[in-house]
């Protein structure tokens, strides 16, 4: 994994101008053998034309990506002082999705950000609903001490905030179901966390797929998977999607 707060901010506290982000991956994909690299977080406005190019070409780069959205709503996204707008957000992720068809798209949002209205979270939810996204977080808005967002106006309610998230998870969980219901009946490689307990569907290790990022995606239940050991590859099929999960049969 490549985590930053920004990865397409990558070499930019050291004064380099350009595409840096590309050619860091372009070094470790020459210089190393590791099987995977994902991109752990990048905006929309990082993504440039040489990157998606480079994810769209090399098989080693995972096709997913976290691209944390913050909100939909363009004038929520301008009290939060964020670049990005939802024409914007919108554009990236058509241009990611047709140069790689397979792309799990991870996002995050905040509601009961200082002066949302219902029309600014019903845009959200309605942007969620069109962009499709594999899976979305979201977060209630609280004062961190020092930022500018503890002196704006219209404080949301504690209680709007937590029915807000409640009502986005809902309409996300069901986008998730059926956008990676797409990957079953595929054969993957499944990378191996852990052994699982003995039980009664055969499930014999627990893994994670290349739509799946560790700690904060589903995990892949594998059925009959021999004596595969941690940190290594198994080759299933995927059957069933739960949610956020998968089960999977080991291929011989």
């Amino acid at each position: 994994n490549l985590v930053a707060q920004d990865l397409g901010h990558y070499g930019r506290d050291l004064g380099r101008t350009g595409p840096g982000l590309s050619n860091l991956l372009e070094a470790l994909l020459r210089e190393t053998s590791v099987p995977w690299f994902r991109l752990l977080y990048v905006y929309s406005a990082g993504l440039g034309d040489r990157l998606v190019r480079l994810m769209a070409s090399e098989p080693r780069i995972v096709p997913y990506i976290d691209i944390p959205i913050q909100h939909a709503a363009d004038a929520v996204l301008e009290r939060m002082r964020r670049p990005e707008r939802r024409e914007t957000i919108r554009a990236t992720v058509g241009r990611l999705r047709d140069a790689v068809p397979d792309m799990a798209i991870r996002t995050t949002a905040i509601v009961g950000f200082p002066g949302e209205t219902d029309e600014d979270f019903q845009v959200l939810c309605d942007f969620a609903t069109e962009m499709q996204f594999e899976r979305l977080g979201v977060f209630t808005y609280s004062e961190q001490e020092g930022t500018r967002a503890t002196a704006l106006p219209d404080d949301v309610p504690e209680d709007v905030k937590r029915a807000r998230q409640d009502e986005l998870l809902e309409l996300q969980r069901a986008i998730s179901h059926d956008r990676l219901g797409r990957f079953l009946d595929r054969d993957v490689e499944v990378l191996v966390d852990r052994l699982a307990e003995p039980d009664e569907d055969g499930v014999t290790h627990v893994g994670r797929v290349v739509w799946q990022a560790d700690d904060v995606d589903g995990v892949t239940y594998v059925r009959r998977g021999g004596w595969a050991t941690p940190g290594t590859l198994l080759r299933a099929r995927l059957v069933d999607n739960l949610d956020y999960d998968f089960t999977a049969d080991a291929l011989p």
